[in-house]
């Protein structure tokens, strides 16, 4: 299963040649967030304001070295992935741009939709 995280470019650029990835998340939350596919349209407005350019790292959770763990941690009826301990970057699969439209919206990436149904 594919699950999504958020970071900059900037950021990306500084950390993809290593062997793992986070130790900043794990640091300042215990974890590293993430998002199903199907729900990411909902932490999207998270990264609304960021002016710098986004990717979107499409993870195969199966590679995943460290235990994730599926939470509503907002008892909102919904679980999110979380990783807990440091991405294995070779478990990325892909990185792709993070798409807004004019009103700084989230634009669902093509390479996205084969995951899900529309």
């Amino acid at each position: 299963m594919i699950i999504l995280h958020c970071l900059t470019e900037n950021k990306w650029d500084k950390v993809k040649e290593n062997s793992y990835y986070g130790k900043e998340s794990i640091e300042a939350f215990g974890f590293i967030h993430c998002s199903s596919i199907e729900n990411f349209w909902r932490v999207a407005p998270n990264f609304k304001d960021i002016d710098e350019p986004l990717l979107l790292l499409c993870i195969d959770s199966s590679k995943v070295e460290a235990n994730i763990k599926w939470e509503d941690d907002e008892n909102c009826g919904r679980k999110y992935p979380h990783i807990y301990g440091e991405l294995n970057v070779d478990s990325v699969d892909t990185v792709i741009p993070f798409l807004k439209n004019d009103q700084g919206d989230f634009i669902l990436n093509k390479e996205l939709e084969q995951y899900i149904s529309i």
